[in-house]
């Protein structure tokens, strides 16, 4: 049934994107649950990712962080009730945006680990951006759920990061990547991994689930459902 005036979902801001690859999945998810031709309601505001690319030193996260929060602070007075960054690394900066907005951020790493407890597991991999992999604003909020994680070794990291950002973020999709991702995961599950977090966007346009034997967890699908179950709560 469609949301009427009446209805207090039909006034709810669905939420905010810092990146478009949410927004099919909102409007299918919306969709699905109001039926007929209904979509998501998002204010969205679209950043430039050159200047917002992983910082390599304390000077830049707080530039990040500085940015992000008053863009946060700008949806909020748009009306948003809650606030969704749609990228994974940003999170890094996460808990300092939240606490410049009184609108709670779905955190996408709480997303993942409820959908890594329902499959069953308590071991992942994690892959991603350096950030991703090395700090603890991922690793911290899975363990918190009794999840342990597994990064790859200092050489595969130091590749997934270059590939991310010179290669995937440009839109460059190579078969001798995927191979190389694939053997990344391969050395993961050795070492105890039983599913792959793919803890950046981009990841699952060069090795999608299904592709590897184990597991795959594609921090986005999760993340935009939490998202969908807030808007209709």
């Amino acid at each position: 049934m469609l949301p009427t005036d009446e209805d207090p979902r039909a006034d709810r801001r669905n939420h905010l994107a810092f990146h478009g690859r949410v927004l099919p999945g909102d409007n299918e998810g919306v969709a699905a649950r109001l039926g007929g031709l209904s979509s998501a309601r998002l204010i969205l505001y679209s950043v430039n990712f050159e200047e917002l690319k992983p910082a390599t030193d304390a000077t830049g996260w707080l530039r990040i962080g500085t940015a992000l929060t008053g863009i946060a602070q700008r949806l909020e007075s748009a009306g948003a009730e809650c606030i969704v960054i749609c990228a994974n690394t940003p999170h890094k900066v996460a808990d300092e945006v939240q606490r410049g907005i009184a609108i709670p951020i779905l955190h996408i790493a709480d997303a993942a680990g409820d959908a890594i407890i329902a499959a069953g597991l308590t071991t992942v991999g994690l892959l991603g951006t350096r950030p991703t992999m090395e700090d603890g604003f991922i690793r911290d909020r899975l363990a918190a759920r009794g999840i342990a994680t597994v990064v790859p070794d200092e050489a595969s990291r130091a590749y997934i990061h270059a590939s991310i950002l010179e290669e995937l973020g440009r839109g460059i999709f190579t078969a001798s990547a995927k191979q190389r991702y694939l053997a990344i995961m391969d050395d993961l599950a050795e070492r105890g991994a039983r599913g792959i977090v793919l803890g950046c966007t981009e990841i699952p346009l060069l090795v999608r689930p299904g592709e590897h034997a184990l597991r795959a967890f594609d921090t986005a699908a999760p993340h935009t459902a939490a998202a969908v179950e807030f808007v209709l709560r």
